[in-house]
């Protein structure tokens, strides 16, 4: 099964970097929850993620429960612990619920431990084979940032629903998609000064190269910043942005979320669409909560952007940003934070060519993003 998380409009070549590995996209998303069966209610309901697999008690496993849930191109694995003590209970208690893995397709999970390894990776998982009647799938895995980690999964021998050791998870209960498509980008956020580390860590271990660097004269306000660089793989399928803090009068939403996430992790997806219009109305019907973006914003947005395909007054209503590069113009807006802990959150992203990340709405974005700090008093 194809998980190929682009599009021919993203297919884009980064030059500079070394394809070694190579990574053929996202595999999925692993989350360590404290309630899968309800999470995935949430994602199923709230989301339009469509279920596909399982593991747990009635599938030999009886350590954690696991629900696999997929739209378009996309694939979530959302993990509960069964037992008491452990590292999913121990990571859960730290961090509140959040993402460890970060599973990455390959063509060769041998070489891909032994590539990333050599070059200093700490291993998380040495090759190992899994099989059932539907073939065999190899894993391997390194550390990353905080306790997040790549798992690389080689697929090309399995024909299964999921993966070993997961059954079809067919429920009556299926809410519609929401138009979701492919998982665009994930931000880690990570501590003082630890920026330059990271980035270093994907371009030497990984052979990713930098696309581009935000400083705290791109992304602040009058009270907060933070430094950003985006890391990407050489086919353009895996982009990383690493946040880290910068000095402000204020408390930022990196150092909010170091704080509460008691270290580094992953801050947001950034979840593709085609019609932006269309998901965010229908994720807003279904509760799904999005900062709120000033009406002021709108007024001169067309004189900075120029012309765009959509009618302003819809994405006026929903608060949807506009930012232009070179290559085009990109659609983009970010929910509240999903969980209690003011931690992860998800960005929804149209691109229209352009392959930049929003460097104009930094600012409205940050202003929102500090209205509900104030709101936590967190700021």
């Amino acid at each position: 099964m194809s998980t190929d998380n682009t599009s021919l409009q993203l297919e884009k070549i980064v030059p500079q970097a070394e394809d070694f590995l190579p990574l053929l996209g996202t595999d999925y998303v692993e989350l360590y929850v404290g309630n899968a069966k309800q999470a995935a209610h949430y994602y199923q309901s709230a989301w339009g993620f469509q279920p596909l697999a399982y593991a747990g008690l009635e599938t030999g496993v009886t350590d954690r429960t696991s629900y696999v849930l997929e739209q378009d191109k996309i694939r979530i694995i959302l993990t509960s612990p069964m037992e008491d003590g452990g590292p999913i209970n121990e990571h859960i208690a730290k961090h509140g619920d959040g993402v460890k893995v970060v599973a990455l397709w390959v063509d060769d999970a041998k070489k891909s431990w032994e590539e990333t390894t050599s070059r200093g990776a700490k291993s998380f998982m040495e090759p190992n084979e899994e099989s059932d009647s539907n073939g065999k799938v190899v894993y391997s895995g390194i550390h990353t940032y905080g306790e997040t980690v790549h798992i690389f999964v080689e697929r090309k021998d399995y024909n299964g629903t999921f993966l070993p050791g997961f059954k079809a998870w067919n429920p009556k209960y299926k809410p519609t998609s929401v138009g979701l498509k492919f998982i665009d980008h994930m931000v880690g956020n990570v501590g003082w000064n630890e920026m330059n580390k990271w980035c270093e860590f994907y371009a030497k271990v990984m052979g990713f190269a930098q696309l581009i660097s935000f400083d705290d004269n791109d992304i602040s306000t009058d009270y907060t910043a933070l430094m950003s660089k985006v890391m990407s793989n050489g086919n353009g399928r895996i982009k990383f942005p690493i946040n880290e803090p910068a000095e402000g009068k204020k408390k930022s939403q990196i150092e909010e979320y170091i704080d509460f996430y008691n270290g580094a992790g992953v801050q947001h997806i950034a979840l593709a669409t085609d019609n932006i219009i269309e998901t965010v109305k229908e994720l807003t019907k279904r509760g799904v909560e999005f900062l709120y973006v000033p009406e002021t914003y709108y007024d001169d947005v067309l004189d900075r952007v120029g012309e765009i395909d959509e009618d302003l007054a819809p994405l006026k209503e929903l608060g949807i940003l506009i930012d232009r590069d070179d290559e085009g113009y990109l659609l983009q807006l970010f929910t509240k934070p999903v969980l209690d802990r003011p931690t992860m959150f998800f960005e929804i992203i149209q691109r229209k060519g352009a392959q930049s990340f929003g460097k104009g709405n930094f600012k409205a974005l940050f202003e929102a993003i500090e209205r509900e700090q104030e709101n936590r008093g967190t700021l």
